[in-house]
């Protein structure tokens, strides 16, 4: 099983590598291909991440959370989905004050290490698993490569040259970082539960942040493909 997440964590680390080459995802109206990607993505956290995610997180120990232990894991996901919204909003607030300097360092390092860490998280997660099994591990990274898409697009778009010189390096290389971390480290079960819940709020937002604004001109119907195709494979495989 290591050496199949470590293909796996290879693999992601790609997608950062090789997606910047494909010139439709730069076209507008936004590719039906993101909007597909971004689909999958979110229904992998709808359909099958939080309904696996089963027993406490860490806010167990915190006795204002003690008497809602089931809704815990939705506690966990709206603050990952808080976080990046603020710091979508923080960079582009910056930027604005920047008078439009969409690569400035501050602003850039902000964002780039934000989603480095995100990007060691995911790696981290393919070692540490809510549910074991190599199928539940294929689907995770699909939906997670899926998910990089996107969020390639994104970052691209917003830092232009400064990502393609450096920013898509380290999102690659924290995927591989993160997956050697999951493989010196042991964590219980609610530290797992935790991590993942963290991760599907962080999920939701960096898709749909992706796929609402105007200027996009996003494809609906590519967005509910993705997500009706990929929830008809969680639920018969």
């Amino acid at each position: 099983m290591v050496s199949l997440s470590g293909l796996l964590a290879l693999l992601l680390a790609l997608v950062h590598l090789v997606t910047g080459n494909v010139q439709s995802f730069r076209a507008t109206p936004r590719s039906r291909w993101l909007s597909i990607a971004g689909g999958a993505s979110v229904a992998y956290v709808f359909v099958h991440l939080l309904p696996e995610l089963e027993g406490g997180t860490v806010l167990a120990s915190v006795p204002l959370f003690v008497g809602f232990l089931e809704r815990h894991v939705y506690i966990v996901a709206l603050i990952g989905f808080s976080l990046f919204y603020g710091l979508e909003v923080l960079a582009r607030e910056s930027g604005r004050e920047a008078d439009g300097k969409r690569t400035d360092d501050e602003i850039f390092w902000l964002h780039i290490g934000t989603f480095t860490a995100y990007n060691a998280l995911i790696g981290y997660l393919l070692v540490h698993r809510e549910q074991p099994g190599p199928v539940n591990l294929m689907l995770y990274a699909v939906a997670m490569g899926l998910h990089f898409v996107v969020n390639d697009y994104g970052l691209r778009e917003f830092h232009e040259d400064s990502y393609d010189r450096l920013g898509r390096w380290l999102l690659a290389g924290a995927v591989i970082v993160g997956w050697a971390i999951g493989n010196a480290t042991e964590v219980d079960e609610a530290v797992v539960n935790t991590l993942f819940a963290f991760l599907a709020g962080g999920v939701i937002l960096n898709v749909i942040k992706e796929e609402l604004p105007e200027e996009r001109e996003s494809r609906f119907w590519s967005f509910a493909l993705g997500a009706g195709s990929y929830t008809l494979l969680l639920l018969f495989v």
